[in-house]
């Protein structure tokens, strides 16, 4: 292959900058030395990559003094195809200049192949445990899983909004609300942009969101953070619920596809088994009761919800019964679902809506609202809620609201469960827990 088109090839995701001849210059952290005899491997870190270089002995003593590892340097080289080193090439160094040098050996090791550290060290110096490129990858493929939300409705006619995230009253209630003081008045922590992305579908039709939310659940498990990414969307004139499943069901698809074509590499490090998505089962909530009760001899001990085991189990059951990774279950008791939850109108006791899981753990919760003014008051009263205080909110249901529906997903969890990991904590750069602020 001609060297300056192989350089070209390359360049863009390593940042290098390429001159005649195959000579290129680039920057990066010193990950790993490895002294052989006669020269010495530098391996680069570059945008969360590593790249092989190659210095010889000649390069004189001082400036082998300066190659550190932990330094920052911009090396200036002549590539060269090698196909056993990381991307097929390496550079020969010609000249190397120290940008910056790292005061201190680093508290944990990161140029191993794994760093073998406990969860609680891996976040207590997360700067730099994010600096291994396993765990850099785990964001990179985060980073795609956002672009294929963001592309696929895009072309779906999608507007992105953002909303407030200091609200006057939360959409879901109770006490999982998180209180502020807000220049003497009391205000919360938005636990989801529900009530605005429903406003706004009287305006664009069709939005979505990509935005923290918070939720003060005293829980200190491996599937809980109190703030978390959701990727919300609600749309307009809707048929029914199963609109919103299909929209999700072409994101999924949009997304891993993008996750092959364009991440490959952090696929391969990763070792990420993408899941096949063509269609997704759904199953009733009942449906659901009666195959564990049945199937897995569990006595339901809660009728209004699933709970973790049976979220596994009926995964369990789905993937076994119609070989997918994922399963819709539907029509939940309206008694578990938000004020704004359509109810079935043949069976009022449930609603329509939906949660989807994904290999044992529910990654969205989605359905269709309520629109009609009249309705939405009604079942405000019933469920013992002041009207007066959603003044702002029944707006859109008093002038007029086309039938919509819509969800939120967790980045987090959808992260966790692609790439199989352990703890949620583990797909958030920096997690907030019941215990963690900090760093």
């Amino acid at each position: 292959m001609d060297r300056i088109n192989y350089a070209q090839d390359i360049v863009k995701p390593l940042n290098m900058v390429t001159g005649p001849n195959g000579e290129v210059q680039i920057s990066g952290f010193i990950h790993k030395i490895r002294v052989m005899s006669g020269f010495s491997f530098v391996i680069l870190r570059v945008n969360g990559s590593l790249v092989q270089c190659v210095m010889n002995e000649s390069m004189g003593q001082e400036l082998q003094d300066h190659v550190i590892e932990g330094n920052t340097v911009s090396i200036e080289g002549q590539l060269r195809k090698e196909e056993r080193a990381p991307h097929g090439f390496e550079i020969e160094i010609h000249a190397l200049h120290v940008l910056s040098k790292s005061a201190e050996h680093p508290p944990i090791v990161i140029n191993r192949k794994n760093m073998s550290l406990s969860l609680d060290t891996n976040l207590n110096y997360r700067s730099i445990s994010l600096r291994h490129p396993k765990e850099a990858a785990i964001f990179k493929i985060q980073e795609g899983i956002v672009r294929g939300f963001r592309d696929f409705l895009h072309k779906n006619h999608f507007t992105e909004v953002r909303t407030p995230k200091i609200v006057f009253a939360g959409a879901e209630g109770g006490a999982n609300i998180f209180k502020l003081n807000y220049f003497e008045q009391e205000v919360f922590l938005a636990q989801s942009p529900q009530f605005y992305k429903q406003a706004l579908v009287g305006v664009y039709d069709r939005v979505f969101e990509v935005g923290p939310v918070y939720r003060a659940e005293k829980h200190n498990t491996s599937r809980h953070l109190n703030e978390y990414t959701s990727l919300d969307f609600e749309m307009g004139y809707i048929h029914d619920f199963t609109d919103i499943m299909k929209m999700e069901v072409g994101f999924l698809k949009y997304m891993f596809e993008l996750l092959k074509e364009e991440y490959a590499d952090q696929i391969k490090l990763l070792d990420v088994d993408i899941p096949h998505v063509d269609s997704i089962p759904a199953l009733k909530f009942l449906e659901v009761k009666k195959i564990i009760e049945e199937k897995y001899q569990r006595i339901p001990t809660d009728y209004d919800d699933l709970d973790p085991e049976e979220e596994q189990l009926i995964c369990d059951y789905v993937k076994q019964e119609y070989g997918s990774e994922f399963v819709f279950v539907t029509h939940f008791p309206s008694d578990k679902r938000p004020f704004y939850a359509q109810d079935d109108p043949n069976s009022p006791q449930f609603t329509l809506s939906f949660d989807l899981l994904f290999r044992g753990l529910e990654v969205t919760t989605g359905g269709q609202r309520i629109h009609d003014y009249h309705d939405q008051i009604y079942k405000m009263r019933q469920k013992g809620m002041n009207v007066d205080d959603f003044e702002s909110y029944l707006m859109s249901h008093k002038y007029g609201i086309p039938p919509h529906g819509g969800l939120g997903a967790g980045l987090e969890r959808l992260t966790m469960k692609l790439l199989k990991l352990p703890n949620i904590r583990q797909a958030c750069f920096y997690p907030r827990d019941m215990n963690r602020v900090t760093p």
